[in-house]
């Protein structure tokens, strides 16, 4: 029985292995990397001094290319972690925006 153990326990742990995709294609090219939503807050900073809002959020995601926006209020702390698919949008109390960054 131990033995029976010893070997099927290798294939067990091989299941769990996850695949990855060899970085280059059948031709040995490299394979091009799936865009993940890069951020590109240069596109939207014509948003500044504008009032943040719902249309303005739904505008500042189509035009900068992110999959998510952060709104970050007046004395709010934020973590400090990059995502390239983020855009973080910062505005005081009169609700009117002042930075446009992206992470």
């Amino acid at each position: 029985m131990r033995n029976i153990i010893l070997c099927l326990s290798p294939l067990v742990l091989a299941a769990c292995a996850t695949a990855t995709p060899p970085p280059f294609d059948e031709d040995g090219n490299p394979r091009a990397r799936e865009s993940a939503g890069q951020c590109d807050a240069d596109a939207v900073q014509g948003h500044l001094g504008q009032r943040a809002s719902a249309e303005v959020g739904a505008s500042l995601l189509s035009q900068s290319g992110v999959r998510s926006l952060r709104w970050v209020p007046p004395r709010t702390a934020v973590t400090m972690d990059f995502r390239p698919d983020r855009l973080t949008v910062s505005y005081d109390d009169d609700m009117i925006i002042e930075r446009i960054t992206c992470g």
